[in-house]
């Protein structure tokens, strides 16, 4: 005999019905307010991201302009020996040409007038005269900076009205720039010296040269160690490793790293790459292999997904008509593979370009005056000479140091054009 099954009857469904509707209702305003939430997300971040940039550029524009006084000095009067520059009296000659910008200038005043300009103002002079000897013949002008007091009066940091005792410039010396001014000798043009001078005690002669050079350098050695090394290790765990718990263990520890503290790789390179090998402190060569270190874990993860990502038809193809496996690899699938490789690989670097902690233990926080002529010459970088200024008492290294957070960020930025450009352009969809 046999068993009859129930077929259940199909439900009948008013669509028109109250319920419906505010099921309906319901579930689009669940939708709205997904959308609502993600808005205000997005204007959140951004809300930040306008307060930091915000912030930034209000405490560090005055940094790009920097308050300079022209003086005009006859050099053929001075009696310098062109064969001998070096033994010239030039800080006898820089005070000559600024007394005669006050003739009334009291002798007992001279030494507070004389501090109202830059410490280097005669080697400036000098090394002006060192590139261009054609100016010992006759009158030359020259661009002297005044010292960060003066020039943080002239910006409106110091409130002239304040007591005596509670400004860094006396009413002498702000009489006198006002008697400068009113001779419209007076200029504040963009301050070149923010990018091609190197670091200095004084922070109306603080650039940034050493650290952009060092910086160029560390991210070169970076590349060239992390950038193949990551594909081919990549290429080999996706490709050729077999699948068991040794290749599992590996996979495993790549994740991890890519999620290590930079500063563990600082710790690392500090006992390795210092203490073991013995290469010299603060190279950038070092600091080059420490950010490799940061960055392979990266790399690898990203070209692994990149490769994932090419359909397997196309090496199937390139299979069938003859090509061995390292062919199909190389001329097919990598070539296809390469721009989310490239903006994998930009997006890492410019992670390495921001990190601090792994740099300051390997040493590259060391005062350098001039920037470094290769890569194991003492050197600093972008993250580390804004750490440097921020920790200076001067006040004229807090503008600096906002100044120096901009170029950096103008980097970053540039960097991860450069990943979206690459993407965009390369990419395929399938």
């Amino acid at each position: 005999m046999q068993t009859k099954v129930a077929v259940p009857r199909a439900v009948r469904v008013d669509w028109k019905s109250r319920e419906m509707a505010n099921r309906r209702k319901a579930r689009y305003a669940a939708d709205r307010r997904l959308q609502a939430y993600g808005l205000i997300a997005i204007f959140f971040a951004l809300g930040f991201l306008a307060t930091l940039v915000g912030t930034l550029t209000y405490s560090g524009h005055q940094a790009f302009r920097q308050t300079m006084v022209s003086v005009e000095i006859d050099l053929g009067e001075a009696g310098i020996d062109p064969y001998d520059l070096m033994g010239a009296n030039w800080r006898g000659i820089a005070r000559d040409a600024y007394r005669k910008l006050v003739p009334d200038l009291p002798r007992s005043e001279e030494r507070a007038y004389f501090s109202m300009f830059t410490s280097n103002g005669q080697y400036l002079i000098r090394d002006a005269v060192r590139k261009d000897p054609s100016l010992l013949s006759g009158p030359s002008t020259f661009r002297i900076p005044f010292s960060d007091p003066i020039d943080q009066l002239a910006k409106g940091e110091i409130d002239r009205n304040l007591p005596p005792n509670q400004r860094r410039v006396s009413d002498e010396q702000i009489e006198y720039y006002d008697q400068l001014v009113a001779q419209g000798i007076v200029s504040r043009p963009f301050n070149w010296g923010l990018f091609f001078n190197a670091d200095s005690r004084f922070p109306e002669l603080a650039g940034l040269a050493g650290a952009i050079v060092g910086t160029f350098y560390a991210l070169l050695v970076c590349f060239l160690i992390s950038f193949p090394l990551g594909i081919a290790a990549a290429i080999y765990l996706e490709e050729f490793a077999p699948k068991n718990r040794w290749t599992d263990t590996i996979e495993i520890n790549i994740n991890n790293l890519a999620a290590v503290p930079s500063i563990v790789f600082g710790l690392l390179g500090l006992a390795v790459f210092l203490g073991w090998f013995g290469l010299p402190r603060s190279a950038p060569f070092v600091g080059g292999l420490v950010l490799s270190l940061m960055t392979l874990p990266t790399i690898i993860i990203v070209t692994r997904a990149a490769l994932k990502q090419v359909p397997g038809s196309i090496a199937e193809a390139a299979l069938g008509v003859g090509a061995s496996k390292h062919e199909a690899i190389l001329h097919h699938q990598l070539p296809l593979a390469m721009p989310t490789i490239l903006t994998g690989t930009i997006i890492g670097l410019a992670q390495a370009l921001g990190e601090t902690a792994p740099l300051l233990l390997i040493g590259m926080n060391a005062f350098i005056t001039s920037p470094p002529g290769g890569l194991f010459e003492p050197a600093t970088a972008l993250p580390t000479q804004i750490y440097i200024w921020a920790d200076s008492p001067e006040r004229g290294f807090m503008s600096r140091t906002s100044a120096a957070i901009l170029v950096l960020l103008g980097f970053l930025v540039v960097m991860n054009g450069m990943a979206v450009y690459l993407r965009q352009k390369f990419e395929r969809r399938w």
